[in-house]
């Protein structure tokens, strides 16, 4: 037996990446998945942006586990739209069971450099769109009996990031959301945990990411060698988050909450 059948998962940034790769966990695991992604620009990155093909292709993926995909196109700052997927999922599946929080934006730049626009940004998505995700399927969990809420934070939510002060800004935020919605949802078995990754190999990093950290790194090299793993292996792939996050919808992690999880190589210590 699997160890989430029977189980809905609901997957922000399900299309591609880290998103894709907890889908596609959670559904070998025996979860039917229930997502959403932009799918299109996001604002002001230097990466690649996901695509309704991606989205596609990350449900062809789920149901070759042999579990149902219900994804979408939306927008993680539109709570109401959160709201109408997940009722509708909820009405067709029968209810909800784990959550991920994962998407979110990464611009590379020095302080001086970061805009009004910038900042905006990261606070929207990766943050008000982490409260909105919980906002609006907490009380399906209620209504199930309890479950299990993962936020994706970042080796920027223990330390810092370097040459990304919005960023560290948002990350530090959803590590105390975390713990803040832990202890009010515990009165209803619902376990709320955030995962740090550091370094990971994911669609983040193409288009001119690596240029763009180089580019801010110059600003302090001083400061550029923050954040290397003690491993041998720099950055993680996909799947050592989808780990993690596997771990922590299950039952093996029934007596954790407000705890944050890294999966960096010990990259914060150093």
């Amino acid at each position: 037996m699997a160890r989430l059948d029977g189980k809905v998962a609901f997957i922000t940034g399900v299309a591609r990446g880290q998103g894709r790769a907890h889908a596609i966990r959670l559904a070998r695991e025996g979860a039917d998945i229930v997502g959403i992604d932009l799918a299109g620009p996001l604002p002001g990155v230097p990466y690649e942006s996901p695509t309704a093909a991606d989205l596609e292709e990350t449900a062809s993926l789920v149901e070759a586990e042999g579990r149902r995909a219900l994804l979408h196109k939306g927008d993680v700052r539109d709570l109401d739209g959160m709201k109408s997927v997940i009722a509708g999922a909820v009405a067709e599946l029968g209810g909800l069971d784990v959550v991920v929080a994962n998407a979110g934006i990464c611009i590379p730049a020095t302080w001086d450099e970061s805009t009004p626009e910038m900042f905006r940004d990261h606070m929207d998505i990766n943050v008000t769109g982490v409260w909105n995700t919980v906002m609006a399927t907490a009380p399906h969990l209620i209504t199930r009996g309890g479950g299990s809420i993962v936020l994706i934070s970042s080796y920027a939510g223990k330390k810092m990031q370097p040459f990304m002060v919005h960023y560290t800004t948002s990350k530090h935020a959803v590590t105390g959301m975390t713990r803040a919605f832990a202890a009010e949802l515990g009165a209803h078995d619902i376990r709320v945990n955030s995962v740090h990754p550091g370094a990971v190999d994911s669609p983040m990093g193409s288009g001119d990411m690596q240029a763009r950290i180089a580019a801010t790194a110059e600003s302090n090299p001083r400061l550029a060698v923050m954040g290397t793993p003690f491993l041998n292996e720099y950055a993680a792939s996909v799947d050592k988050i989808a780990d993690a996050v596997a771990f922590l919808a299950s039952d093996e992690s029934s007596f954790i909450t407000a705890e944050h999880l890294s999966v960096d190589g010990g990259a914060q210590y150093f």
